[in-house]
C-alpha cells in the first residue's frame, strides 16, 4: 500500500542504501536514517527536507508526484571521507530500481551536491547535502 509520496521515496531510498555494500562499508546500516538535526554519532546519512507537490492524474487511474528529499552527509573523519560517503550515496542512488512497493520512478536526479563548513570548525565535521529529486507514478 502506498504511503505519502515522500515517505515511500525515503523509505526506497534507505532500503537501497543499506542494501549496497559500498555504502554500508562506510555507514552502519542503523545510521542511515531520517532526522533533521546535527546526529550524535557519525558517519551517517540522514533524510529529511521533504517535499511533495502533486502533479495530477496520469491514464490508468494513476497519480504523480514530484518528490524533492535532502540527504545529508555526516563525517567526523574529515572531508575526504565525507565525499567517499557522498559519492557511494550517489552511485546508489543511480542504481535504484525504477519499480518500488507500491510506486514506480519516472524520473530521479541529484541536481546539486553541496559541501559545508561546519560553524564549529574546532569539531572537525564534515556535511554534505545530496538534493533528490524524483517524479513518482502510483495507482490507489
Amino acid at each position: 500500500m502506498m504511503i505519502e509520496p515522500s515517505v515511500s521515496l525515503q523509505t526506497a531510498l534507505r532500503a537501497t542504501l543499506i542494501s549496497d555494500p559500498a555504502v554500508t562499508a562506510l555507514v552502519q546500516p542503523e545510521r542511515i536514517r531520517s532526522g533533521s538535526t546535527r546526529p550524535d554519532r557519525f558517519a551517517c546519512v540522514m533524510m529529511g527536507h521533504a517535499q511533495t507537490q502533486y502533479l495530477g492524474r496520469a491514464s490508468g487511474d494513476q497519480h504523480l508526484a514530484r518528490v524533492t528529499l535532502d540527504l545529508h552527509v555526516w563525517a567526523i573523519e574529515g572531508a575526504d571521507t565525507a565525499k567517499a560517503i557522498g559519492f557511494a550515496v550517489s552511485r546508489a542512488v543511480i542504481a535504484m530500481p525504477d519499480a518500488q512497493d507500491g510506486f514506480d520512478i519516472d524520473h530521479l536526479d541529484q541536481p546539486r551536491v553541496i559541501w559545508l563548513r561546519d560553524v564549529q570548525p574546532e569539531l572537525s565535521y564534515t556535511h554534505g547535502v545530496i538534493e533528490i529529486e524524483a517524479v513518482i507514478r502510483w495507482r490507489d
